[in-house]
Order: C-alpha cells, then structure tokens, then sequence
C-alpha cells in the first residue's frame, strides 16, 4: 500500500471568556476627533515552544500613561494608557460643596463585555474589560490657599486607593487612584472656595484596566475585531461630576486580536510508503502454511499544534466511508480502516483522548488543544478489515493489493 500524508496549513494572522486576565497589558494609540477619542486595543497570541503552558494573549500596542512615565510607581501588574481627555472647571467650586458640584471621579470599574467577531468566519469571542485605576494632573492658574484640601490628593478618597505616588507644587500635582471592583463614587470635597476664574482643570489623564481575554487554544486562526464605547461626562461611565466636563464626551475602544496557530506534522523518511504485514512478517505463512488474522502497520507521525485542527482522508480507491486497496489482476477490493492516536494534550471536541479514532473520507474528525502540544508522537493505524484477510490470502495465488490513502490535517475549521 502506498500512504500519502499530506499537512495543510493555514497559518493566518487573528485577532482573538477564556482564563487569562491581563492588567492592563494592552496600551493604546488613540486620534482624536471633535466629540470622540479613539484608541487601538491590540495583542497577539503566537505559541511559544519554550513555554508550551503558557497560551495567552501578548500586548502589541505601547504604553502610555502614567505608568509609562513612572513605571517605577506601578507594581504589581498595573499598566496604563493615556486618555487625551481635559476636564475644566465651568462653575465655581463653592466650600463644603455637595459630592457632584466638586472634585470627584467615577470610572467604569465594573466588568464589561464586548464582542469580537472573526473577520472571515464570522466567530463570536467575548473579551471583558474593567477599568483599575485613574489618574491625572490638577492644574490652576495661581496657588490655592492653605487648607482647601484635607488632605493630599496622593491619598486617594474613599472607595478608591493608593495608587503609588502623588507629586507636582501648587499649581500642579499629578496624582493616580486605584480602583476597586465594582466601586462607586471617589470624592474631595473642597473645605474653602474654589473661583472659576483660577481654571482648575485635570491634565494628562489616564487608566489602568484588567482584561479577561477568550482561550485562544479554542479559536480559529485570523483576526477577531470588536468595539467597546465608553461615555464621557456627568452620570456617564467617566464621570467627574457636573462641574468638571470634558472636552470630548465618548471614548471608542478598537479592538483587534490577531492569533497565528501552529499546525506542523513530520513524518519519518519513508512514511508515506506503508506495507501491511502480518505481525512478526510473512515467515510464519510462507513456512509453515499458517495463514495470518491481521494485516497492518502503526505508523509513527511528530504533531506541534496549538489550535483547532481536523483530520480526514482522501482515497484512490473508496471503500465505505474508508478507503480500500485494489488488486492488479483480479480487480478484487479490500477495506482498510485507518485511525489516528493523538499525544497528550489532544483532546476530541468533547474532552476526550484520541486513541485509535477512526478516520473517514465523508466525515471530519476535529480535534483541539488542551495546551501547546509541540512536536510530539502520535500513530496512524492501518489494518486491513479481518473479514477480507482470508479473502486476500489464498495458498499458491500472488497479489498484489495497492492504493493510496491520503491523511490530511487542516488548520481551517469552520
């Protein structure tokens, strides 16, 4: 029998609630426009055969921020971009003010969810978003007087936290506030007046975010798109109160996730040429007369793989939903089934093992990673069905049985 193995590729570039949170990993480039800020969200994931374990998505975008320019003050997995945002003062702050006529913030903190959809197959992920700190600079035209503040605007009001540091003089002090979960309101309320006329203002804002991105071991190779909006303004989710307004009311999160599998199968030299043989040869039949029950081989194959994958044949000769081999003289056919055993870190759709599964020329078999699985062993079984054995085989009669059988593995599941 002769065995052709042929490995289709389609190794694409795409953009990918899976279990990998990022801090914020992704920065953004943003333009402005009148009324809207727009900023690209990017990462990749690309399987790194020096860590098969680890699958998850890499930010391709740089800094920006806070962070970017104080890394040092940004421990412990926070990272920031910039939000070229200015708040200014349109009123008077009057002393001891009501929460929402004076210094406050409220960001989006609680997680939300935004579709990604696959550009070509029309795949639906979902990346969820929080936003985990907030800063900016507070500026104003001539130094205020002493004791306006309780305290310093690097001590973070209630719920919000410490974020790390706080510095500037008295027209200018940058500040960062941590977020908790699901926070509310984070105000100072002024305890003298504040005239409109010195132009408080917040400068250099920014955020810190955490992401829940999908698994990208169960996604198709290519690019995975998507849009989260976020309103700018009194009551809406960047919040600075009703005296401090923005100079632009939306922010529109571009997200692009781009995931570039890998599907590689080698096959020994003289792989594709396969001889099906009775277990310990053909002594024992030529000898001794003793005809053989089994017609075989096990075929080793190495497999990197890092994304969906489905496995099917091609025949010369059909048999069934397998293929079959055909005999020069009489014309006789004889089924063979063909099957696959997967290394560890295959699974079937459902979970399961792949030992031995049968593979069909009408029928995709789809197997998945649990984990990077790189250059690993796997077998291909052949055997010739046992009721065309004693058919086959006849005393003083010499065939030859012959066909091919391609086995194909193809990175495009739809």
């Amino acid at each position: 029998m002769e065995c052709n193995v042929r490995d289709t590729q389609a190794i694409r570039t795409l953009r990918a609630r899976g279990a990998s949170v990022l801090a914020g990993l992704f920065s953004s480039a943003f333009a402005s426009s009148a009324g809207a800020v727009t900023m690209d969200m990017t990462a990749v994931f690309r399987p790194d055969s020096a860590n098969p374990m680890k699958n998850a998505f890499k930010n391709t975008t740089p800094p920006g921020g806070y962070c970017k320019d104080h890394p040092e003050y940004c421990e412990n997995g926070v990272f920031s971009i910039a939000l070229p945002i200015r708040f200014r003062a349109i009123a008077p702050i009057a002393a001891m003010h009501d929460e929402r006529q004076g210094a406050m913030v409220r960001v989006p903190s609680s997680w939300r969810d935004v579709s990604v959809t696959h550009e070509e197959t029309g795949e639906v992920e979902t990346v969820s978003m929080r936003v985990t700190g907030v800063g900016a600079a507070y500026t104003i035209k001539d130094p205020l007087p002493e004791g306006v503040w309780q305290s310093s605007w690097v001590n973070a009001p209630f719920p919000c936290q410490y974020g790390g540091v706080g510095y500037g003089h008295a027209k200018y002090y940058a500040f960062f506030w941590r977020v908790p979960a699901d926070a509310g309101v984070c105000a100072k309320q002024a305890q003298k007046d504040i005239p409109q006329d010195l132009q408080f203002a917040y400068e250099n804002a920014g955020f810190s975010y955490e992401l829940i991105t999908p698994n990208p071991l169960k996604m198709s190779t290519g690019t995975y798109r998507g849009v989260l909006n976020y309103g700018v303004g009194p009551h809406r989710d960047f919040d600075m109160g009703d005296v401090m307004l923005p100079d632009d009311d939306l922010i529109t999160l571009n997200f692009t996730l781009n995931v570039e599998h890998t599907l590689k199968v080698d096959i020994p030299p003289g792989g594709n040429r396969v001889e099906l043989a009775p277990l310990g040869g053909w002594q024992a039949w030529l000898a001794q007369g003793r005809k053989p029950t089994r017609l075989f081989r096990d075929q080793t194959f190495n497999i990197a793989a890092s994304g969906r994958f489905k496995m099917k044949l091609q025949c010369s000769v059909y048999s069934g939903q397998g293929c079959g081999l055909k005999d020069s003289v009489t014309g006789r056919n004889a089924s063979i089934n063909t099957s696959v055993s997967l290394p560890h870190g295959l699974t079937d759709t459902g979970g399961q093992p792949v030992n031995r599964r049968l593979l069909k020329w009408a029928e995709d078999q789809i197997f998945q990673p649990g984990f990077y699985v790189d250059r690993k062993p796997g077998t291909l079984h052949f055997e010739i069905l046992p009721s065309h054995v004693d058919d086959m085989i006849q005393s003083g009669q010499s065939r030859h049985y012959s066909g091919n059988v391609t086995v194909i593995w193809d990175s495009e599941v739809g």
